[in-house]
């Protein structure tokens, strides 16, 4: 049996807040670590039918990154689900949901804009 190893650095500043974030794969053919600007990580506990979770972001990381990656982090959860399941109808739902938050996300940030 084969084994990957995923390691994550999180280097925090004295508030500790993460300041940057470095990812490397074992199976990877990049050698050098990767920088992240932010991170969602969810793990399954069978045993206590609860999700766990992990995110973090760096001071770097402005608002429009931040909508930018959830939207395609929902895209990306919408076709796992409907790998994993085939449930197409919810996956399509799914992700029309993450259209409609990002468009409402890019207009409340205009309406921002024309405020300043």
């Amino acid at each position: 049996m084969n084994t990957s190893t995923i390691t994550i650095d999180v280097e925090l500043d004295p508030e500790k807040v993460p300041q940057q974030i470095l990812w490397n794969a074992s199976d990877s053919t990049v050698e050098a670590a990767q920088k992240a600007k932010a991170m969602i990580i969810s793990f399954w506990d069978g045993a206590e039918k609860t999700a766990l979770r992990i995110d973090l972001w760096t001071k770097e990381m402005m608002v429009d990154e931040m909508a930018d990656f959830y939207y395609q982090t929902m895209i990306t959860m919408a076709d796992t689900f409907n790998r994993a399941t085939q449930q197409t109808e919810l996956c399509n739902e799914m992700k029309a949901f993450a259209k409609d938050f990002y468009t409402k996300f890019r207009e409340s940030q205009l309406e921002t804009n024309k405020l300043v």
